[in-house]
């Protein structure tokens, strides 16, 4: 995962000079910087040092991972990774609840009241979907 990690960092550290350079572009071509332009790009730059950030920090605590090393093959990252979902509509549930509470911001705020609802309900049933019924341990 550091090979993730620093390549995520480096990223940033692209990121950050592109946005430096667009800024000073931007600033010549205009009078003034580019406001929306400029903060999406540092936005980009925050995205990419929390992402390396967290790679690396994760590939500390776990150690040396196959894909670190130059000599490892394929079959050294073999055998079970983890748990994943068989099947679950909660995805599904809360993306619908996110979309009834944006649209609350464009309707009215009690239809933005009830979508906040909606999602709190909904992630409590994402997160806890393994704790009753079929697929419970």
């Amino acid at each position: 995962m550091k090979v993730q990690g620093w390549l995520f960092l480096l990223c940033g550290v692209f990121f950050a000079g592109v946005d430096i350079a667009y800024w000073f572009w931007t600033k010549a071509e205009m009078g003034r910087g580019e406001p929306v332009g400029t903060t999406a790009m540092a936005i980009s730059v925050g995205f990419a040092f929390m992402v390396g950030y967290y790679l690396m920090f994760t590939a500390r605590r776990i150690g040396a991972q196959p894909e670190d090393s130059k000599q490892a093959e394929i079959s050294d990252g073999a055998g079970e990774i983890g748990f994943f979902s068989p099947s679950s509509w909660w995805p599904l549930f809360l993306c619908l609840a996110a979309a009834f509470a944006f649209a609350g911001f464009v309707i009215g705020f009690w239809m933005f009241l009830i979508g906040v609802f909606l999602v709190i309900m909904a992630m409590i049933g994402f997160v806890f979907q393994y704790y009753r019924g079929n697929f419970s341990h």
